[in-house]
């Protein structure tokens, strides 16, 4: 008996054998259940997720012999004939194959005819979006309105190609992709039941490769047996995909977080010996990566059964978030940069390079450099001189100052007032503990002495000083001098606020003058009468009515009863007609303070209109517009230098 291959073979024959695609199995088995068949069904997903399986089981639940049922015998002359591609009223169409329009005309002939053996004709048309348009165009009424004993099973990887209209038609099931774990349980079903050894790491690198494949899982695990000569062991696994072993990438990553820059190295040569693809290698990195990222965040998301879950957690711990992050993104650019690299081991040492330079310094570790950083900075003079302090570092030195003297005591806020003044290197005379005599008054706080210019150890020449300019303000004063008498905050205090500049007084702001408004009347000289003006004005209010208003002419006003004219083209609705002339009349009594009758005579020709007013003196202007632009001197320069054209047809006149 000939060797039948691990995908063929574990087939699923029932809705219970399929994993991952618990959703469409529920809405299948109830509607199986309940009799709610539909005619059409459209399964979509990626490649290995199951369509085609389904496509088959539906078959068999819709004829097999013991009825309609989600739980087919699998033992009836039906379902046996189905599961071996035999089954008479069971047609499978490959559209790829098949991609005309004649193809489809002769299942579409054939499907007005009654199943020979079963109770349901059933076409399965896979990649059903391979179809010619015209193909599509031809199935369209047949899918619609199919004979009852039709039923269509389209499956395609390509949903969007399909025609909305064939959508439209079916009842649609999106297969998903199934993960690793669902994978990886599933090979060791598989294995326990061929009575073949495994190692669980193994099984759970084939369902990373298999990218959600039930079907790729299952080559994989043939070829993985093959080549492990009946086990299934994670070095022969690694070997065969190319992956990279996992503990040499989490040495990798350890280097990387204790920032060893020659052990990094080491390990990236020692891959390259290994014959190790580097593409994978940062693909195994980033994966790792985002486990790491993953515990960091939501720690009860890492599975309990990962094999490598105590590394993980030990880098979880060793790496903060921010490195997770970097470092995941310069791996994807790293994957992306091989190909540009002189070679695939160069582009691995520099990206591993890269994610060792652009670590982020901790606080530790910038508070260390700081003071050494500080000492190279600053310069060596041969005769020492106090430095100049800046305005603003005198300011918030001060404001120190005063902080220090109220919360820690005289002896803090005097060594704190003169932090950088040298002291005089003979000794202190000795003098008594502040508890031991009476506190005396508080020193007068002396006013600030001319600054002598710093002379520095190179260069005679004076040093500008911040405040030497006369637009700066002078420094505030400095606080008593004598060390051992304590400081008066409060007097300082005010010192201080005497030193600073006296706000600059800003003066009122001045009333803007009163902007005319603007004139919705046209001028009195642009020929339009006196209803014309008005009608123009009141336009904004009449709404629906306006178009009425403008095509009207007042034919006599006699006190409260006004009569306009229309023309018949304007007067074909006399119901909407009612409506607008009764606005116009409330418009026009609200306007003029008292209560109007308007009466609306249609007339062939209702005359000199505001509409036909505004529209001449519309074109007056276009043509003064029009006019005033040739006469324009740099029209004419620009006309005669560069050959340009003025476009007449693109001139707006400005509307008053």
């Amino acid at each position: 008996m000939s060797y039948q291959v691990l995908a063929r073979k574990w087939r699923p024959k029932r809705f219970a054998d399929l994993v991952g695609q618990e959703h469409v199995v529920r809405a299948l088995s109830n509607a199986l259940a309940d009799n709610r068949l539909h005619h059409a069904y459209l399964l979509t997903g990626t490649r290995g997720v199951g369509k085609t399986t389904i496509a088959r089981i539906l078959a068999k639940s819709l004829n097999c012999e013991t009825g309609v049922t989600a739980e087919p015998c699998g033992v009836c002359s039906a379902c046996t004939q189905i599961d071996a591609g035999r089954f008479v009223d069971l047609l499978e169409i490959d559209a790829a194959s098949n991609t005309g329009i004649d193809n489809i005309r002769e299942v579409l002939e054939n499907a007005q005819y009654a199943p020979t053996a079963g109770r349901f004709k059933v076409y399965i048309i896979d990649e059903v979006h391979m179809l010619s348009k015209s193909a599509f165009n031809a199935m369209l009424k047949t899918l619609e309105e199919p004979p009852a004993h039709v039923k269509f099973i389209l499956a395609t990887t390509d949903p969007q190609k399909v025609p909305v209209t064939v959508l439209s038609r079916c009842l649609q099931f999106s297969l998903r992709n199934m993960t690793p774990q669902q994978v990886s349980a599933h090979l060791a079903h598989v294995l326990d039941v061929e009575a073949l050894p495994y190692e669980a790491p193994a099984l759970a690198l084939l369902g990373r490769a298999a990218s959600g494949s039930m079907r790729d899982a299952l080559s994989l695990l043939d070829q993985a047996i093959a080549y492990g000569v009946g086990r299934v062991e994670e070095s022969g696994v690694r070997a065969m995909l190319g992956a990279v072993d996992r503990r040499y990438l989490f040495t990798l990553l350890d280097a990387l977080a204790a920032g060893e820059g020659a052990q990094l190295i080491a390990e990236a040569e020692a891959l390259a010996e290994r014959g190790i693809g580097f593409d994978s290698a940062l693909a195994e990195i980033a994966a790792v990566l985002q486990q790491i990222a993953l515990y960091q965040t939501v720690p009860a998301a890492l599975p309990d059964d990962e094999p490598e879950r105590d590394a993980i957690v030990a880098l979880a711990a060793a790496l903060s978030p921010e490195d997770v992050q970097l470092y995941y993104q310069i791996a994807l650019h790293g994957r992306k940069d091989l190909p540009l690299a002189p070679d695939e081991h160069a582009g691995f040492s520099m990206t591993l390079l890269r994610m060792l330079a652009f670590r982020p310094l901790s606080l530790d570790a910038v508070a260390s450099e700081a003071p050494a950083a500080a000492s190279v900075a600053r310069p060596v003079s041969a005769n020492p001189v106090p430095s100049a302090p800046t305005a603003s570092g005198q300011g918030a030195a001060a404001a120190a100052r005063a902080v220090l003297a109220r919360a820690g005591g005289r002896d803090d806020a005097q060594s704190a007032a003169r932090p950088s003044e040298p002291r005089d290197p003979e000794p202190e005379p000795a003098r008594s503990a502040p508890a031991a005599r009476p506190t005396p008054p508080a020193a007068p706080v002396r006013q600030p002495e001319p600054v002598a210019p710093v002379v520095s150890a190179v260069t005679t020449e004076p040093v500008d000083l911040p405040w030497a300019s006369d637009n700066e303000p002078p420094p505030p004063p400095p606080p008593p001098e004598e060390w051992g008498e304590p400081v008066n905050v409060a007097q300082y205090e005010e010192s201080v606020r005497r030193a600073e500049p006296e706000p600059v007084s800003t003066p009122e702001p001045v009333a803007a003058p009163a902007v005319e408004p603007v004139r919705r009347r046209p001028p009195a000289d642009a020929g339009f009468d006196d209803w014309g003006a008005l009608a123009l004005e009141l336009a904004p209010q009449l709404g629906a009515a306006q178009m009425l208003a403008l095509n009207t002419v007042l034919l006599q006003r006699d006190g409260t009863h006004w009569t306009f004219a229309v023309s018949k083209q304007f007067a074909n609705n006399p119901a909407s007609n009612r409506d607008r002339v009764e606005k116009l009349r409330s418009v026009l009594s609200e306007h003029l303070g008292e209560a109007l009758q308007v009466e609306l005579v249609v007339q062939d020709d209702a005359g000199d209109t505001p509409a036909m007013q505004r529209a001449r003196y519309k074109e007056e202007q276009l043509v003064a517009a029009e006019a005033s632009l040739r006469q324009d001197p740099v029209v004419k320069a620009m006309e005669r230098e560069f050959g340009a054209k003025l476009l007449t047809d693109t001139i707006q006149p400005i509307q008053e």
